[in-house]
Order: structure tokens, then C-alpha cells, then sequence
């Protein structure tokens, strides 16, 4: 039975606050599931780090966490930590890009029993996947920015054959298994080809790999038109494709479809590597104070183990990340447990003690180790 080596990376702020709960859910589905428990691995990274060593991502934690078979990660960077340019410290970038994390899964799927923002009944039914390019674009330009003095400043978008193959590839690909499981299998290529070169580029290898996936529906959407389209229609979309910054603000637009960032899971996923983490970041405005939402740090490990097991064809992992998965959906279910950023009261505790009490064997284990039954 293989016990999986996780690297895990709390980070900043709420970081710790998030993946110590989820460590709890990873170790009673586990259980329940009859897999070997993990191997953690926590490794220090981070803004603080930087600000107390003068690095942000050590040579030897990178090095520990690339030999790892997944990434869990809570949240990295603080807004008064900077580079000397003004940048935010964000490790995390630099293993999306070192690790050539190359595809940014973002999924867009309601909880139900929580206040949406949307008032049309069919908001129930969201459920669609932004991905997000996530080692090129205008990202690309991190660090390499061109300041003309005091005039001007420029940043230069990078769109690839390579980069752009693999990522519609990998999407083409999702739609197909997500067409399996009763969606419409339909992949929307996201750009702004009307205006920009670098974008008809993009749209013309999206029309090349479509034609690569004939049982596949392919289409395209201005970005600015999908902004209105995530609002009016978005029960309609499934699998949406994009370069880097359209899906970082996309992304961000879908979590509010949601609820907010704290529902809002992620994986970044590359060739032979994968780091999962919450949408969200680091909230140093709210660290300590226990009402920090731990349920997109679940559902990305829930994401964790649905990769593991599809990469190592291990039914027991794939099992474990649907069983989180379906306990945080369950924990949602009645319309009771409303978390504080949706204006309710459940903290961290309450939200992973009502979820861990939807995994068989969970409660009585945390009762048995001295966590009170309401997570107190």
C-alpha cells in the first residue's frame, strides 16, 4: 500500500490556520478509506521567512518539496513584506514556474445550502473549471519589467506553441472526463484575439489541438464578454481556458460566484508535479482570531487525492479525495452552517468539526483525542 509524501507548505498569515484542520480531514478520510497514511513533510516558505532570513523559498526546502509526490500549500505572502521593487513575496509563483506548473485548475461549483450571490435559481447549478495558464503570459514578465526612468514601464506578454499545446491539451482532456461524469464537455477558449496578435496566436492553436478532440464541443469568448457571461449565464460554461492574468481575475470572479475565496479551491499542475492550495491568501487581517474558512483548503486536498489517484491508478486515493470532497458538501447541505465571511458564524473549528462529522469514524476519533463534538 503506498504511503504518499506530502510536502506541506502552511506559509503566512492564515496559512497554518487552514492546513492544520486540513491535515485532520486528510488523516480521518484517509482512515476511512483504508489508504496508508501520508508522509507530511512541513517545510518553512514564505514572506515572514523572507523577512527573518532573506529568503522567501531555501534551495533545500524547493528541493524537498519537488522529490515530493504532491504540494499542499495554505498561504504565502503578506502585504507589508515586499521585494525591494514593491512585488509581494510569492514562493508560490516561483514553484508554479520552477515546477512548470503550467495548467492552474480552478473550479467554479456552488455549495448548496449556502447564500449564493446570484438570485436565479440555475445558480445551484454552477459548476465549471476556469484554466488558467500558469507559466507564461504576461506573467511571464515577473521580475523583468523595463522601466524607461521616470516616463514608462513595460512588461512583455510571452505565448508559446509549446505552453499553449499542453495547456489545451490538458483541458480538452478534463472536458472529456468531465463529459464521463454528465457535463457538456465543452471547452471555451478565453482571449482578446480581436486586438492583440499574441491572442490570435493563442486562438489558433486552441482551433488546432480542437481539431485533435472531435467528440469535444470547442468554442471561443472575448475575455471582456466572459466577465458579463460568468454573471448573466454561468450555469452554461463548463471547461474555460486562458492565458495567465485573464485567469488570475476570472478565477477571482468565479470564487464570487461561490460565496467568496474561502469556498474556492485550486490545483497547479504540471507533467510530474502538483502543488494544491485555497484561492484565497494570507488575510493577515483576520490570522489568530479563529474564523478563518478552512473548506477551499478541503476540497484542494480533495483535489490532491483525486490527481494522486488518477496518476498512480490508485482507487483508494481517488476514494479518499471524493470522501472529503462529499463530507464538505454534506457539511453545507442543511443551510445551517453558514461560514463568518458569508455572515455567519462558523469559525474554522465549527466548519471542520460538522465536516469531519460526515466522515465515517471521524468523530469519535476527535472526541477520543480531547476536540469537543461543536469543534470547540
Amino acid at each position: 500500500m503506498t504511503a504518499y509524501h506530502i510536502a506541506v507548505l502552511a506559509g503566512d498569515g492564515i496559512g497554518p490556520e487552514v492546513i492544520r484542520p486540513c491535515i485532520e480531514v486528510i488523516d480521518a478520510a484517509v482512515r476511512c478509506t483504508g489508504m496508508a497514511p501520508p508522509r507530511y513533510d512541513h517545510l518553512d516558505a514564505g514572506a515572514a521567512l523572507h523577512a527573518r532570513t532573506g529568503e522567501s523559498l531555501p534551495e533545500l526546502t524547493f528541493g524537498r518539496a519537488a522529490a515530493a509526490d504532491a504540494i499542499l500549500l495554505g498561504a504565502m505572502g503578506l502585504p507589508d513584506i515586499r521585494y525591494e521593487d514593491g512585488r509581494e513575496i510569492a514562493p508560490q509563483l516561483d514553484l508554479r514556474e520552477r515546477l512548470q506548473l503550467f495548467a492552474g485548475v480552478r473550479p467554479i461549483k456552488v455549495l448548496r445550502g449556502l447564500p449564493l450571490p446570484l438570485a436565479d435559481p440555475r445558480a445551484s447549478g454552477i459548476d465549471a473549471v476556469i484554466v488558467r495558464e500558469s507559466t507564461e503570459g504576461l506573467f511571464a514578465a515577473r521580475g523583468k519589467t523595463v522601466i524607461d526612468g521616470r516616463d514608462a514601464a513595460h512588461d512583455t506578454m510571452t505565448i508559446t506553441r509549446t505552453g499553449c499545446e499542453r495547456l489545451f491539451r490538458f483541458s480538452f482532456e478534463l472536458a472529456r472526463r468531465r463529459r464521463a461524469a454528465g457535463r457538456p464537455g465543452l471547452v471555451t477558449c478565453v482571449d482578446k484575439a480581436n486586438v492583440l496578435g499574441a491572442f490570435a496566436f493563442f486562438r489558433g492553436i486552441f482551433d488546432d489541438v480542437a481539431r485533435e478532440y472531435p467528440d469535444i464541443e470547442a468554442d471561443h469568448c472575448y475575455v471582456d464578454a466572459m466577465a458579463l457571461n460568468l454573471v448573466k449565464r454561468p450555469w452554461a460554461l463548463d471547461v474555460l481556458v486562458t492565458e495567465n492574468m485573464f485567469g488570475d481575475i476570472l478565477s477571482d470572479l468565479g470564487a464570487a460566484l461561490m460565496g467568496g475565496m474561502g469556498l474556492a479551491p485550486s490545483a497547479d499542475i504540471g507533467a510530474e508535479h502538483a502543488v494544491f492550495q485555497p484561492c484565497h491568501g494570507s488575510a493577515p487581517d483576520i490570522a489568530g482570531e479563529g474564523t478563518a474558512n478552512p473548506t477551499a483548503t478541503f476540497l484542494s486536498a480533495a483535489m490532491m487525492f483525486e490527481w494522486l489517484g488518477d496518476r498512480h491508478k490508485d482507487a483508494r486515493a481517488t476514494a479518499t479525495g471524493r470522501l472529503i470532497s462529499t463530507a464538505v458538501e454534506q457539511a453545507f447541505a442543511g443551510g445551517d452552517l453558514v461560514p463568518v465571511e458569508l455572515g455567519g458564524s462558523a469559525g474554522t473549528e465549527a466548519i471542520t468539526a460538522r465536516v469531519l462529522g460526515h466522515i465515517p469514524g471521524a468523530t469519535n476519533s476527535r472526541l477520543a483525542r480531547g476536540h469537543g463534538a461543536d469543534g470547540r
